[in-house]
């Protein structure tokens, strides 16, 4: 059963002042509902239900059918079912510990229930001769069937009621609150909503060629969806009440972004003309070809860049597939025009990293390369700093720090922000503040090692265009990917003796076990002990969180130099790190990890000319879902498939690094479920842009609140 379209009336709200205008369920908070008190609001608000707005969009997860009263003497073991009967005998009992033992027959057969958490108060009312009506998940006992704490209600020993009118929704919760309360506080939200509903942000025709209800419906249905309904579609997030509010939620997160380009779009920027022959001079000064999809890409940059408006552009492809020296090339035409590049790294090693590449390729064309971290010497620093206010310094590299006050820029014109994921929206958007004194804002370039599925990218991303670089370059070869278990751990040994042996090099990674930087830590250095006194005739290095910069810096350049055959290192490597003469990667506890980190930590190897592999080690048993995805590495380099299937897994929060800064915190849409919506969300938003400008605020007010604001600086 399908709710229906209807045309609904919205009275005022019961008990409000004649004249006075009702108090929308969106501010009307928790606390007026009844039994709500500062205590219990409290918890709800871990929920994040502190409206009676919120308690209409806090949907069950799943649904059990209690509509149908089951004979005792036809249940069967793992079934959870109504059951009804009369209390034959009720006796607490002390074994190891105190219980509350009830038997109950219904004339086809007979089951206990057993309580090991009940008041004297329970103990009286459920006495011999009684009526119940309970429901539980049927379990073998000692004695034959039995419910443990099942659910239940005394009820009249003539009651003709066989069960409730619809299916009895089961809802996320936390301590202290439990499925019962939030019944009983939907039930009472319910009763709010059909007092004055939910305003209907949607026009009417947008809803007939959709197909789906009225929200009033929706939310109704997917509370209180009634015996026939098709439960599995609710229980795989396809039903067309729930299609309808993931589509309003999509909408709405689609919007802000697209208000916050259209903001930005408003804006001046420099037109970077002029450069052309500067960046072709330094393509043809590589020492290799770039690849068609890097062409294509570089072309797309320098159109964007030569226009008076900001760039906001995203740059995405896979490890590998050359990311850095098309934006290189990128500041070329900006350096050519006059103005300075800023490039921000998350990490100072890979800020670092891209220094010596920038340096490598730009200084020979008399462009002037700094490096801005915070492990800068003062008088370091300080030169530093007046090379970027004097504009001597016309690329400039570093961390989060580029962004700070006393960091002043001559002339800001291109800003280049590099493994976007590991910043906050926020932190992004930032650095435009640094052109603004010259009347413009700063061209964006934002790229990123993990790829991004191409329905991820529509949402998360619409206040961006994309590039994407699809195309390896031929000098990137495939790795070979195994998964092992660890009780196999000698023969992995012996694998990284042999890889060295031929003059190659490995890494053996210990990832995060626990949420401790000092247990990882601990971790990296007991293996790196046990492998250098397993492989006596190596040189083993060792690299993790907790060490100084200056030692971390020690070994890695010691790695790059080949004086280190085998890195013992945490995931600080995962990105960062160039050594084409390493060739093999080891992974402990590869089942612990999600699919995106597993696949950068790949392509830390493959940078060479030789075969290279990688060991995914695990420990048994191994879970369903860690299964799958061990064995997705091993099908597949693609690092596009990689992030589909870890968006399916994970979801977009987890994928993107968004769950602190407020963007992409979905309620009720899946991206991975929904991604067929996004064609029409994408239209609706036009339409709403377009035909409705006024319903677009209230629109994202409801679903991201003041979320939406990510966008400003």
């Amino acid at each position: 059963m399908t709710p229906s379209r209807t045309v609904r009336k919205t009275p005022a709200k019961a008990g409000a002042k004649a004249g006075a205008k009702p108090v929308s369920l969106a501010e009307q908070p928790v606390t007026s509902l009844h039994g709500v008190g500062p205590a219990l609001a409290e918890k709800l608000a871990k929920l994040d239900l502190r409206t009676v707005q919120d308690v209409l969009f806090h949907l069950p997860t799943r649904y059990e059918d209690r509509t149908r009263v089951v004979p005792i003497g036809s249940l069967r073991v793992g079934a959870r079912a109504v059951i009804e009967g009369e209390i034959g005998l009720s006796e607490t009992v002390r074994a190891r510990r105190r219980m509350l033992l009830c038997h109950v027959s219904d004339g086809t057969g007979s089951i206990t229930l057993r309580f090991f958490h009940f008041s004297n108060a329970q103990a009286t009312a459920l006495k011999r001769g009684k009526s119940i009506r309970c429901f539980g998940e049927i379990r073998k006992g000692y004695k034959g069937l039995e419910i443990v704490h099942p659910e239940y209600q005394l009820t009249a020993a003539d009651s003709t009621d066989g069960g409730e009118n619809h299916l009895t929704p089961v809802y996320p919760s936390t301590d202290g609150v439990q499925q019962g309360r939030l019944r009983a506080l939907t039930r009472q939200a319910l009763k709010e909503l059909k007092g004055q509903g939910l305003k209907d942000w949607l026009p009417g025709e947008l809803l007939d060629r959709t197909g789906y209800p009225v929200l009033r419906d929706a939310v109704t249905f997917l509370h209180r969806p009634p015996p026939d309904a098709a439960l599995h579609k609710l229980e795989a997030g396809i039903h067309p009440a729930q299609q309808r509010l993931a589509f309003e939620e999509l909408l709405a997160h689609h919007l802000s972004l697209r208000q916050i380009r259209e903001k930005l779009r408003d804006d001046k920027a420099l037109a970077l003309k002029g450069g052309e022959s500067m960046v072709q001079n330094f393509i043809a000064g590589l020492p290799f070809d770039l690849t068609g999809a890097q062409v294509r890409v570089l072309k797309e940059i320098q159109t964007d860049l030569s226009k008076g408006h900001p760039m906001l552009r995203l740059l995405q492809g896979d490890v590998g597939s050359g990311k850095t020296v098309v934006a290189a090339a990128a500041a070329m035409q900006a350096t050519a025009a006059g103005t300075q590049v800023a490039v921000m790294a998350p990490t100072e090693l890979l800020a670092e990293q891209h220094a010596d590449s920038f340096r490598g390729w730009l200084s020979p064309l008399g462009i002037r390369v700094v490096l801005l971290t915070g492990r800068l010497k003062a008088a370091e620093r300080r030169e530093a700093l007046a090379a970027v206010a004097d504009g001597s310094a016309q690329v400039i590299i570093g961390t989060h720090a580029l962004f700070q006050e006393h960091v002043q820029f001559a002339r800001l014109a291109f800003v280049i922000v590099d493994e976007q994921h590991r910043f906050g929206v926020h932190q992004r958007l930032a650095l435009r503040d640094k052109g603004v004194a010259f009347g413009t804002l700063p061209h964006q370039l934002v790229m990123t090692a993990t790829p991004i599925p191409r329905t991820l990218a529509m949402t998360a991303y619409a206040d961006l265009d994309c590039s994407t670089i699809d195309e390896l370059p031929p000098r990137r070869r495939p790795v070979t990917t195994v998964a092992i278990s660890e009780e196999r751990r000698a023969d992995v040994v012996a694998r990284v003796r042999d890889a060295c042996a031929r003059g190659q090099q490995a890494y053996w990674v210990c990832p995060l076990i626990d949420e401790s930087e000092a247990l990882e830590a601990q971790a990296a250095e007991e293996t790196a002990a046990a492998l250098s006194d397993t492989l006596s005739d190596l040189s083993v290095g060792l690299v993790h969180g907790r060490m100084s910069a200056s030692d971390k810096d020690a070994v890695m350049k010691s790695f790059k130099r080949g004086d280190v055959d085998l890195l013992v290192a945490t995931t600080v490597i995962e990105v960062g790190v160039d050594v084409p003469n390493a060739s093999l990667m080891i992974i402990e506890n590869a089942e612990r990890m999600g699919l995106a980190q597993l696949h950068q930590l790949r392509g830390r190897v493959g940078r060479g000319s030789v075969e290279s592999n990688c060991v995914l080690m695990y420990k048994s048993p191994l879970s369903a879902n860690a299964r799958q995805r061990l064995g997705i590495l091993r099908e597949t380099n693609d690092g596009f498939k990689v992030a589909r299937k870890d968006l399916e897994l994970r979801g977009a929060g987890e994928l993107l690094g968004t769950r602190q800064t407020g963007l992409m915190q979905m309620k009720i849409a899946n991206l991975a479920r929904d991604a067929e919506l996004l064609p029409a969300v994408h239209d609706a938003a036009t339409a709403l842009l377009e035909d409705y400008p006024d319903r677009v605020a209230p629109l994202v007010r409801r679903w991201i609140g003041g979320a939406d604001r990510y966008g400003q600086v």
